[in-house]
């Protein structure tokens, strides 16, 4: 593992912007979080209409077609609502960069500090690179941001009944079940049911990468 983040957690820019530290996966790859740019559209765009069929059933309903939803406008507007967001601290969107390449995203979304302190995780991954323990990997470092760099006391995350290796993915990095939510999402044309979980601080006894590292998911 290389190159961890130094420094003061920021009330207004908590952990932005800002890369993570490099992991090792167990096949060698390099991996990490760095922060999203506007330069990124080209592979976002690329990636995202190739994986549509993977993509659009567990994602929010777009508005309009899904090649619309991935054209330079569309990154237009929705990179410069992000980076609005990122500036006041309320929104942290990542890059999951494997071996220098863009491969996936990870947000950390609606924080909350005060009497809160709380937000949401999630993150879509390219099906050219599933199955080397990349989700699992970037979820750590993206919990670790949270509760280390953002300084939250609580993470939640919910994924579709239909998807439980989502739940899984997120279950290595501590989560636990708290709940189940009714119509909660609508998702590809038709609100849909999530499984609710969470993860506190005080919950939190060693890192999210450390874990996985024990478990033999990371190398040292």
């Amino acid at each position: 593992m290389r190159n961890a983040p130094s420094g003061p957690t920021h009330f207004r820019h908590p952990g932005w912007p800002e890369s993570t530290q490099t992991v090792i996966l167990p096949d060698g790859g390099r991996l990490r979080l760095r922060p999203l740019k506007r330069r990124d559209f080209r592979a976002w765009s690329d990636l995202r209409m190739r994986d549509k069929e993977f993509l659009k059933p567990v994602e929010p309903t777009v508005p309009t077609s899904w090649s619309e939803a991935h054209s330079r406008l569309s990154w237009w507007d929705n990179i410069t609502y992000l980076m609005r967001a990122a500036r006041k601290g309320t929104v942290v969107p990542m890059v999951i960069e494997l071996d220098g390449r863009f491969v996936g995203q990870l947000t950390i979304g609606n924080i909350q500090h005060g009497g809160i302190s709380d937000a949401w995780i999630g993150y879509w991954v390219s099906s050219a690179v599933t199955g080397r323990g990349i989700a699992t990997a970037a979820c750590a470092l993206g919990v670790d941001h949270a509760f280390r760099r953002i300084g939250l006391h609580r993470l939640t995350a919910t994924y579709l009944p239909s998807n439980p290796a989502s739940g899984k993915v997120l279950g290595h990095s501590g989560f636990r079940p708290e709940g189940y939510l009714i119509r909660n999402l609508h998702i590809d044309g038709q609100w849909m049911d999530h499984h609710f979980v969470a993860l506190l601080a005080d919950e939190y006894s060693i890192t999210a990468v450390e874990r996985l590292t024990r478990e033999g998911r990371l190398r040292r």
